[in-house]
């Protein structure tokens, strides 16, 4: 059996309704973050795609943490 390129390991693709839903942002916000490249997307003819592991990262880098009063 052949190696997988890491890049195609655990591929899930989002379409960007998907993406928008769960971030619960517009989806031209969804096709601004991916065009800066903000998001990492992968475009098939005119669509886009997002994998899980990059929506995953992103959220987790944009995480802030939760707020504690001292």
């Amino acid at each position: 059996m052949e190696k997988q390129e890491p890049f195609l390991e655990n591929l899930s693709l989002l379409k960007a309704p998907d993406v928008a839903k769960i971030l619960n942002i517009s989806r031209p916000m969804v096709y601004s973050l991916t065009s800066t490249g903000e998001l990492p997307s992968v475009r098939i003819r005119g669509s886009i795609r997002v994998r899980q592991v990059d929506l995953d990262e992103y959220i987790r880098k944009s995480w802030t943490g939760w707020k504690t009063s001292e």
